[in-house]
């Protein structure tokens, strides 16, 4: 081809068409006018060198596209490299050539031929338009003075390069020699020399060198920054040293090696256990080795000061006068008898047996309200025990028992731990309070961490995750509370001895007023005398609460003595008589009705008993049967077991309807509906089985059920009825609402004896064991006006019975 319609083609200046041997490059960019080192390996590029040499010409040095290509081909290469000569070559003892060349001009490459040998292109060189003016040298000035800063501030740049930059006054041999000593990027020096004009190569020039300018003034931000660390750190460090040596030579002792000598010794006298002795000493041999400031040294200290705050061997002398833990008992509490009993019970067993008896672990259940967590407080003052308590409610994480590990930041040992640095004595009464409260989610069961510390096998080793050395918990008495016993763990369940706090009764509740409420109410509001009559102490039990155990009925004697107080502040005469009369003036209309039983006998209601976490409590079943397709509906939020219970009724029904004179309904074409007041509180449990069974048959055959009988009993297909669970409970519930029959299960006669006496007389129990004898005691006879309206006359009036 012509050399002028090469030029017309690349719309360049050729200055002469020649054919070179090719030495690809990888990630470097040779540039005009620069010298550059080449460390060459490969064949090929061994083969163009000596090809070179062999004809006298320079080298085509090009860049590959990509560096990972052993062998390039032509499509490989770019389209623009550098006619470079050879300034010195010197073969290395692995055999690779270590060659300096110097960039002459830009070469574009018109075609290459390959071979397996090596690779030859046919190239032309480029010219530089001429360029000047002003613009020309402000830009180079431009570009000079962010050289010279990123000189300044880079490590990789020799200072010698911003010498050569101002001694060069031709733009584009600036722009080439900037270049070619910057870390740029393989494309973005490779667009530099393809871009032939030198005015828009300097302003590319100038953009890189802005960017690389605010990337070394970040770097060196950092490293000042990290810097002045390292040497206020050294500074301290020499400042320290020199303090010591000064206060050496004047004889006076550094306040660092008082504090470790000071450790040293509390470590020698707190009487540790061997094993918990040498840990501490090991951990504060890593302490003295360590600087004072080092952030390690605040974990480790830490760590030791709980070693030697913790009681390992420190213990209270307990009292073993068995009349003397008695007195005190009924001194703080009235009634809980078997609480009493067992406490009582086990200074009798520790006074014959000494140390050889484990330490009982009890739980105390029942509903709020009735003593539980402050009789704790009372076998404490009796034993003459330290007492310490933990509440457990809505506690979710594992590490609140067992503590973090000290890897963690802020790491604590576990609220068991915690408490017993409290107590300072390895056998105080410890309370976990609200046992049942306890939850689990992805960050562990607390329950079961619990097992260990309340397992007498396995709590004289207790493994708390901080302390990471085994801690004594057999000397400690452990008292857990629950409202309710379900939420419990059934392992955890078998580690305690379980202790029911049943409700109060009205007479119980009238003598702990007069004993212990309202003397701490008259003290605690600086009043003198104020007497309560019984009948105002029995109208507030029944009218203004509504609880097994006798908090509110503190807070409405309490309410009462702010009135009062409020009346002496003021120099009002005071009353010193409260009377039943007086009640509404203090406390308001009454808030409860006493005595729920119903008004009349009625045809598909009847009263049931259940136990909830606060106590016994009387519900109301209703029955109405209707036209339909056979259905069963449930509704007043009935549990799975309390479904079930209805279902199995209402097939006793139907599988006995012989005898029960209901054979003249068709099950299939009515509904019976089935609803459990109060329809927002969920209601389960399999104990109202014959309350429901006793209300399905009176709505079918249309006899009443007698208002002052309740029921309580499972029921089985058969009729057999089984046994149930809180009688006590039940029966005082039964007893408030003013119901004086009860039907029970035969097998619940023996719970019988947990009744009070006075509540045994006022009520009659009956015991059943199958449902016709329940069915005897609860409906009455159908009215002699209603016979004529029986199910089997209804049958010829029309095909469906409706009582």
């Amino acid at each position: 081809m012509p050399d002028r319609e090469i030029e017309e083609l690349c719309g360049i200046q050729i200055e002469e068409l020649e054919e070179l041997p090719v030495l690809p490059l990888r990630d470097t960019v040779v540039f005009p006018h620069v010298v550059a080192p080449l460390m060459l390996g490969r064949d090929k590029s061994v083969r163009a060198l000596e090809t070179a040499q062999a004809r006298g010409t320079p080298l085509l040095v090009v860049a590959q596209r990509d560096a990972e290509v052993a062998d390039p081909g032509p499509e490989d290469l770019y389209e623009v490299g550098t006619v470079a000569i050879v300034a010195r070559m010197l073969r290395m003892p692995d055999g690779t050539l270590s060659v300096l060349v110097q960039g002459q001009s830009r070469a574009r490459i018109l075609s290459v031929e390959a071979d397996q040998f090596q690779l030859l292109a046919r190239i032309v060189r480029l010219a530089e338009p001429a360029t000047g003016g002003l613009a020309v040298e402000a830009l180079m000035r431009a570009v000079l003075t962010l050289f010279e800063r990123c000189v300044n501030l880079s490590d990789d740049i020799p200072e010698d390069a911003y010498v050569a930059a101002v001694n060069i006054e031709e733009p584009g041999k600036l722009a080439d020699m900037i270049a070619s000593t910057l870390e740029l990027s393989l494309p973005e020096k490779q667009d530099l020399l393809e871009t032939l004009d030198p005015v828009s190569r300097l302003q590319k020039l100038s953009v890189l060198l802005a960017r690389e300018l605010d990337v070394l003034e970040l770097e060196d931000k950092i490293q000042s920054q990290v810097q002045e660390e390292v040497d206020r750190s050294q500074r301290e460090f020499f400042l320290r040293e020199q303090m010591r040596a000064i206060q050496r030579e004047l004889g006076e002792a550094d306040p660092w090696e008082q504090e470790m000598e000071e450790l040293a010794r509390k470590i020698a006298t707190a009487g540790l256990p061997a094993e918990v002795r040498e840990r501490a000493e090991r951990e504060l041999s890593r302490l003295k080795s360590m600087p004072p400031g080092s952030p390690e040294t605040g974990i480790i200290r830490t760590y030791i000061d709980w070693l030697l705050d913790l009681p390992w061997t420190q213990m209270t002398e307990d009292n073993l006068d068995v009349v003397h833990v008695a007195r005190v008992l009924d001194q703080n509490h009235y009634g809980l008898e078997k609480v009493k009993e067992r406490i009582v019970e086990h200074i009798a067993v520790r006074r014959l047996a000494g140390n050889a008896m484990r330490t009982p672990i009890l739980c105390f259940v029942g509903p709020p309200g009735t003593g539980k967590t402050s009789i704790g407080r009372s076998i404490a003052e009796a034993l003459g025990r330290r007492f310490v308590r933990v509440s457990l409610g809505g506690v979710r994480d594992e590490a609140e028992i067992r503590g973090h590990r000290r890897t963690y930041i802020g790491a604590l040992p576990g609220r068991i731990i915690q408490t017993m640095r409290r107590a300072g004595t390895i056998n105080p009464v410890f309370m976990l309070d609200e046992i049942d409260k306890l939850g689990y989610d992805y960050r562990g069961d607390p329950s079961a961490a619990l097992l260990e510390a309340l397992d007498p096998e396995q709590n004289y080793a207790f493994s708390d995750h901080y302390l990471e050395v085994p801690y004594d918990l057999s000397k400690v008495m452990f008292i857990t509370t629950a409202n309710w016993l379900e939420p419990v763990p059934d392992a955890l369940r078998d580690r305690m001895e379980v202790i029911e706090f049943p409700g109060y009764t009205e007479d119980e509740k009238v003598a702990i007023a007069r004993g212990f409420l309202i003397p701490r109410q008259l003290r605690e509001h600086g009043l003198g005398e104020l007497r309560f009559s019984d009948q105002c102490l029995r109208r507030i039990i029944r009218e203004y609460t509504y609880e097994a155990g006798v908090r509110n009925l503190e807070r409405q004697i309490a309410s009462i003595c702010r009135k009062v107080a409020r009346r002496v502040a003021e120099g009002r005469k005071a009353p010193v008589r409260v009377g039943a009369g007086d009640l509404e003036r203090y406390l308001g209309v009454p808030k409860y009705t006493y005595g729920l039983k119903g008004e009349k006998d009625e045809v598909g209601v009847a009263t049931g008993l259940a136990v909830t976490e606060v106590g016994g409590d009387v519900l109301t079943v209703e029955v109405s049967v209707m036209e339909g397709k056979g259905n069963l509906l449930l509704t007043g939020q009935l549990g799975e077991v309390m479904q079930e219970s209805a279902q199995a009724a209402l097939s006793y029904a139907r599988a006995n309807s012989a005898w029960l004179h209901l054979d003249g309904i068709d099950f299939d074409k009515i509904d019976v509906h089935i609803h459990v007041p109060e329809g927002a509180v969920p209601k389960d449990g399999p104990s109202a089985g014959i309350t429901i069974a006793a209300a399905i048959i009176s709505a079918l055959t249309g006899r009443p059920v007698r208002r002052d009988v309740a029921l309580t009993g499972e029921i089985t297909l058969r009729g057999r009825v089984l046994p149930i669970g809180g009688l006590k409970e039940k029966v005082l519930a039964a007893h408030r609402a003013g119901i004086n029959t009860i039907v029970i299960p035969k097998k619940n006669e023996k719970d019988l004896a947990e009744i009070p006496p006075r509540i045994r007389r006022l009520v009659r129990f009956v015991p059943v064991e199958s449902m016709q004898e329940v069915l005897d005691v609860a409906l009455l006879e159908r009215p002699p006006e209603e016979s004529r309206h029986s199910p089997k006359h209804r049958r010829r009036e029309r095909p469906l019975p409706i009582p």
